[in-house]
């Protein structure tokens, strides 16, 4: 079994700790069996190994969100950079390339495509193993997952399926799809028992092969590639799902949450605190979430939520939640936090001098055994000063060991990259006239 997991958009409504390279899924707000914290997304992936949903796992996704999905599953996944966002069909599409013609996996190859960001029991991924086995049986060509509705909503799109159920499989015949109703709309399809629909597809990579062929060449890489671009911009619901006459359905009735705003979030999360914080006794169903270094203290505010991170802090109440993204323009600045594939760092401070001189302030901490690529910068200087841990520094092709003490200038145009031997801590000063992530080239270099 393939699966393929659909890592998209890197949305703020759970800003400040969400931010353009940190979608809500990667965020560590979740509690581990073994006590420690997780991401959204590694509860899911744990929780498809407990179900036995097993299978090689393939992430499509964006090259910003490249380096927090290795920094959290290593070499446990292989990735699919989408060149842009354009919808879940050209999406799978990349995804069918990568099995079919870069793999050379066999069309009867079942394949379970799902977004990343569930919040569901486990047994909600023993569903979804069901509908794979149903495929792989020969039961459906097509099924899908459909969702006891909480609510007459609005938000979702909703699956309306014939009456009869199969006895052995559960399985439905899908007669239509309902996308995101009107309120009256959506309640009459609650009541006539329609469900919602979940967004996670099982079929044989030869159906999408099949699909996709009538508008593009998937005979080599290079041919795919030259028709990629004029596939639609779309969804696979829309283009492929809506489309099948034999498409089935099973029903989940058990928990699953769409959990994209923090009122949502903190109803999940029973630590109300999480970080360095305190909160009182008269703030009664408050939470507070502090990445900062800084202590936070929550005295007499009640049902609020409080985020505090290197990207902002927010004070809201959980029933202004919903209407955070619509307050940030203007406050959001460049990601003040990132998990990379070697490390994490955070911005210290920022500042900028009348004349337009700039300084940028960084730490950086860089797992053993990973470094930061051989690079050079066109505007900007920087300053390393090693306050921990020991490394490997390489300038303009010259080694040296450095450890906690050593200070290192490299200037603009020197070759530099630093692999650390043992957990490594640096703090970086740039300073220069354009002090942005995209002012780097990369170069191979051999450590050994």
């Amino acid at each position: 079994m393939q699966i393929v997991l659909l890592s998209g958009g890197s949305g703020q409504r759970l800003w400040p700790m969400s931010n353009g390279k940190r979608a809500k899924q990667f965020l560590k707000l979740f509690t581990a069996p073994d006590g420690s914290r997780e991401s959204m997304m590694q509860r899911m992936m744990r929780q498809m190994q407990t179900a036995g949903l097993t299978g090689d796992v393939t992430v499509v996704t964006s090259d910003d969100q490249r380096d927090i999905i290795a920094a959290q599953f290593g070499q446990n996944v292989d990735l699919v950079i989408e060149p842009s966002r354009r919808g879940t069909y050209p999406a799978l599409a990349l995804a069918a390339a990568r099995l079919a013609i870069e793999r050379q996996l066999p069309d009867d190859e079942v394949v379970v495509a799902m977004p990343c960001d569930v919040y569901a029991e486990t047994a909600y991924f023993a569903t979804i193993n069901a509908i794979a086995a149903a495929v792989k049986n020969g039961e459906a060509t097509l099924a899908m997952i459909g969702l006891t509705p909480a609510s007459p909503s609005s938000k979702y799109g909703y699956i309306v399926t014939a009456k009869d159920e199969d006895i052995n499989s559960g399985l439905r015949s899908v007669l239509r799809f309902v996308e995101k109703p009107g309120p009256q709309q959506a309640e009459k399809l609650v009541y006539e028992g329609a469900r919602w629909n979940a967004g996670v597809f099982a079929f044989r990579l030869g159906y999408l092969k099949n699909h996709l062929g009538k508008r593009l060449d998937m005979t080599s890489r290079e041919t795919f590639e030259s028709g990629f671009e004029r596939l639609p911009h779309t969804s696979f619901d829309y283009e492929v799902a809506e489309c099948e006459t034999a498409a089935k359905m099973k029903a989940f009735n058990g928990m699953w949450r769409d959990i994209g705003t923090w009122d949502a979030l903190t109803a999940e999360i029973p630590a109300c605190v999480l970080g360095n914080a305190r909160v009182a006794a008269d703030c009664k169903g408050s939470h507070v979430f502090n990445e900062l270094d800084i202590p936070v203290l929550c005295l007499g505010m009640p049902d609020a939520v409080v985020a505090a991170s290197p990207d902002g802090i927010l004070v809201a109440g959980l029933k202004a939640c919903d209407d955070v993204e619509n307050h940030l323009e203007g406050l959001a600045v460049r990601p003040m936090y990132e998990e990379r594939r070697w490390g994490t760092y955070k911005v210290v401070c920022k500042d900028t001098f009348p004349d337009g001189h700039q300084i940028l302030t960084k730490e950086l901490c860089i797992t053993a055994g990973h470094g930061i690529s051989y690079q050079r910068h066109h505007h900007r200087d920087e300053v390393w000063t090693f306050v921990d841990g020991t490394g490997r520094l390489v300038v303009d092709g010259v080694e040296r060991t450095v450890g906690r003490g050593d200070v290192v200038n490299i200037r603009r145009e020197s070759l530099h990259a630093v692999r650390a031997v043992t957990d490594l801590t640096l703090i970086e000063v740039q300073s220069g006239d354009q002090l942005v992530e995209e002012d780097i080239d990369r170069f191979p270099y051999d450590w050994d």
